[in-house]
């Protein structure tokens, strides 16, 4: 919603011809009997932060998988920054990552030594410096020799963080950037997601749980239910939709099957 009051046009959704970060066309994976992913189609512009949103069994984590070319979908068509996935993968890769506290990192290691393997993975020049500049970006100097596995849940959110910025990517895929994560620490990673994509015209997929980071954060929302995409709009024209007044009252009520509650 603008200053003035009023809410603010959808989000411009690229068409097929123009250049979008993420081309997805009829996208569905089956394993066994289970339809994780049901058929959907979403394109997203560069340059935008979007959230992908839905309960437990959604299809989120199964879609994002795809999307890097880690899970071959059983039928559809993906593209990533102009490339088909994953036929031409290794044209991409190193021009994307991932972030999610969930995956650890060599406990043994040292920060430092992490960020150098993953550095090296990526070919990035000039390591050494690209390290000592996350470092000092998001506040690891003081434990950077320190091993992973003795960080608390706060320092292993931003040591993940730096991993992923290591290769200064175009597109950012984050899995729940700020889950367990106390709310000062919290605003500090949304704080420096939103200049990482201001600063780069990096393009940024979230999944997320936490409602009001989607709000701050999401200039477009797409909402999973049972493998099909349930809405995908703006998050105020999605609560304006739903007649509700944050989107932690919309999740609840395409969890729970209530319908949209526009009035005229």
């Amino acid at each position: 919603m603008t200053n003035d009051g009023t809410i603010k046009p959808p989000p411009a959704q690229p068409g097929r011809r123009e250049a979008a970060a993420i081309d997805v066309a009829h996208l569905s994976k089956t394993y066994n009997t289970t339809r994780a992913v049901d058929d959907i189609s979403f394109a997203i512009a560069r340059g935008s932060i979007t959230g992908l949103l839905g309960g437990n069994g959604a299809g989120k984590t199964t879609t994002i998988a795809m999307i890097m070319g880690l899970v071959l979908p059983t039928s559809g068509r993906i593209e990533v920054l102009g490339h088909p996935m994953p036929d031409e993968s290794a044209e991409v890769l190193g021009r994307m990552n991932f972030e999610s506290p969930y995956v650890d990192m060599p406990s043994r290691l040292t920060v430092r030594q992490n960020l150098t393997i993953f550095g090296r993975l990526y070919s990035v020049a000039n390591l050494r410096a690209r390290i000592e500049k996350l470092a000092a970006d998001l506040d690891l100097v003081e434990f950077l020799d320190r091993p992973s596995g003795k960080l608390s849940a706060g320092q292993k959110t931003r040591v993940a963080l730096a991993k992923a910025l290591i290769n200064e990517p175009e597109l950012l895929l984050l899995d729940e950037p700020t889950a367990s994560l106390d709310p000062d620490t919290a605003d500090w990673v949304r704080q420096h997601l939103e200049t990482y994509r201001k600063q780069n015209a990096a393009t940024i997929l979230l999944a997320s749980h936490n409602m009001l980071e989607v709000e701050r954060l999401c200039d477009r929302v797409i909402i999973m239910k049972r493998g099909r995409i349930e809405d995908d709009d703006s998050p105020e024209q999605i609560m304006a939709r739903y007649n509700r007044a944050t989107m932690e009252e919309v999740f609840l009520d395409v969890a729970r099957g209530r319908v949209q509650e526009t009035t005229s």
